[in-house]
């Protein structure tokens, strides 16, 4: 049968790290986008095919009363996630805006911006999925978001445990029950009545048409493939197949698609994302990793943890948002990888506990979800970190976007060209300039397009209903406590120091504890110590130095470390 020989799915990637986990805006409904389609076509060239951003600028600003760095979230977000910019591209603009010296230069840079309009009022819709509605919860079979919620999530064991109150950055399901509910509204948001029938008949409105243009768009947030073929194939080549025309609605003679037709197809094809959370976790290859330091004896007194991928199911031209790596709860571990597995992975980290996890490559996308104590570095990170439901963990990473919700006591050393957004639940947010390297950094950063500047650590974006500006939940790290964090392995790579520049402050506090070790360091060469008195000296120094570490807890970090790193020519 020709409706079986296509299967169509969600793309993960937009809705897991492009939508952002918190009711929109009450005027960014829907009545409001479909207003921005007809408003922004009869504006002209500055309005479609490709909307400008000072055009979205003045209907956030001014018509939904958005504030500008939203407005402008909504649309870089938007740009990266569907139209896939270059590396290249994106370091050549985050370095034009750093050089900006005022407010009217960077507006006069980021008029030149502009977004396919169809995918951008996409976008817009897709955030809906965390506006609360009774008549989707009663669609839908639940209510969500909901801190009662009985769902379920699969652990990489294959057993299911109960969860309340997540962000679903994990739940592929609802993206998809989402696009089941809505496809007859989506494809009505970017389609436009056939000029063929206007006129025709009197009761009724002209049938609405899709564009190839339109069906383009979709394609941003669908995407499928032929029976028994592993190639993906992009929405619109699939939708105009010779053995599929009949059942998409496709018009040979005008190339446009019946819109309540191609609906209806849609719908029909849909199926689960094949490189899904659930489907790595049921058919990827385990990884054996092994952890830093670990003999036998530790094995057998902590439970290791399980690490999949479904790195040898994805096809290798379409490796960015579907290559994943889960790790789930590596507990009392150092983990510490360069590969290439993992190089521009979507990695998801569940459940990590008392670990210090190393995972230095380029990098897609990180979700770090209900993470107690942990301490994990990060390559560059070329489209988002999300932190969600975590408890007393450092991150430490050059990244795009970044996020956290629902985390306490959680320390950020960003290098990040876009304010990093505390959404709801989040509270003793601790936010510190990047403040490490390796060897191969500089690297890594150039394929990730991560630039040394600009960097906004400093100035988060606080989106949500429990913001308040008397009380706010971040701070910044005091500078009597930055220190410079070192990476203890060996690397092959140019990079001999951090690449960004820290605040004056900052450096300020290091120069001064450098001339404390000069200092020091001069008064026992001076002191003129016989060998045997330098040789007692240093053991009390050792003997101090050890207690030290055990009081801190950073014994155990130290022993952990006591195997190289794994080389970048492993490929596992």
């Amino acid at each position: 049968m020709a409706e079986k020989a296509v299967s169509i799915w969600v793309k993960a990637e937009p809705f897991s790290y492009g939508t952002i986990p918190v009711a929109p805006h009450p005027r960014l409904n829907s009545t409001n986008i479909r207003k921005i389609v007809i408003y922004s076509k009869n504006k002209g060239s500055t309005g479609f095919p490709r909307l400008s951003y000072s055009m979205w600028q003045h209907i956030a600003c001014n018509k939904l009363h958005l504030s500008e760095d939203l407005a402008w979230m909504y649309f870089q977000t938007c740009q990266f996630f569907t139209e896939h910019p270059p590396a290249v591209e994106c370091l050549e603009r985050d370095e034009a805006l750093a050089q900006c010296k005022d407010q009217p230069e960077r507006s006069k840079l980021l008029s030149k911006e502009s977004v396919n309009l169809f995918k951008f009022v996409l976008y817009l819709s897709m955030q809906q999925l965390y506006r609360m509605s009774l008549r989707a919860s009663l669609v839908a079979g639940d209510e969500w978001p909901s801190t009662s919620s009985s769902t379920t999530t699969l652990e990489l064991d294959g057993r299911s445990t109960p969860r309340g109150g997540t962000t679903k950055s994990l739940d592929d399901h609802s993206h998809l029950l989402f696009i089941q509910n809505n496809i007859g509204e989506l494809t009505d948001l970017i389609s436009e009545e056939d000029s063929k029938m206007s006129g025709v008949g009197v009761a009724t409105s002209p049938p609405k048409v899709l564009t190839l243009e339109a069906v383009e768009a979709l394609g941003s947030v669908l995407v499928g493939r032929l029976e028994n073929s592993p190639s993906l194939v992009p929405l619109q080549d699939l939708a105009c197949l010779q053995t599929v025309q009949h059942l998409s609605g496709f018009n040979k003679a005008t190339k446009t698609f019946s819109a309540r037709q191609f609906s209806v197809w849609v719908k029909d094809c849909l199926v689960q994302n094949p490189f899904n959370v659930s489907s790595c976790i049921a058919s990827g290859t385990r990884l054996s990793w092994p952890f830093v330091g670990e003999d036998h004896k530790s094995e057998q007194t902590h439970k290791r943890g399980k690490i999949a991928t479904n790195a040898h199911q994805v096809p290798k031209e379409n490796v960015k948002g579907n290559k994943m790596i889960i790790m789930s709860q590596v507990s009392k571990q150092t983990i510490a990888r360069s590969s290439g597995t993992l190089e521009m992975s979507t990695i998801k980290i569940h459940r990590s506990h008392h670990s210090f996890l190393y995972l230095l490559s380029p990098l897609r996308s990180v979700t770090i979800e209900k993470c107690r104590n942990t301490t994990l570095i990060l390559g560059p990170v070329e489209a988002t970190v999300h932190v969600s439901g975590c408890e007393n963990v450092t991150i430490i990473a050059p990244c795009r976007n970044f996020m956290i919700s629902g985390s306490t006591l959680c320390s950020l050393y960003l290098l990040t060209p876009n304010r990093p957004l505390l959404l709801s639940g989040n509270d003793t947010v601790m936010l510190a300039p990047y403040h490490t390297f390796y060897a191969s950094l500089e690297e890594h950063m150039a394929r990730a397009g991560i630039g040394p500047s600009p960097n906004l650590w400093d100035q988060p974006l606080c989106i949500g209903p429990d913001h308040r500006d008397d009380m706010p939940v971040w701070h910044i790290l005091p500078e009597n406590e930055f220190y410079q964090f070192s990476i203890p392995f060996e690397m092959q790579g140019d990079t001999k120091a951090v690449p960004s520049t820290v605040p004056a402050y900052y450096q300020k506090e290091l120069s001064k504890r450098q001339k404390q070790i000069d200092t020091w360091q001069h008064m026992v060469k001076d002191a003129g110590l016989s060998r045997e008195q330098r040789k007692e000296f240093q053991a009390l120094v050792e003997t101090r130095f050890h207690i030290w570490l055990s009081e801190t807890g950073h014994k155990r970090e130290l022993d952990s470390l006591v195997v190289p790193l794994q080389p970048a020519s492993d490929r596992r």
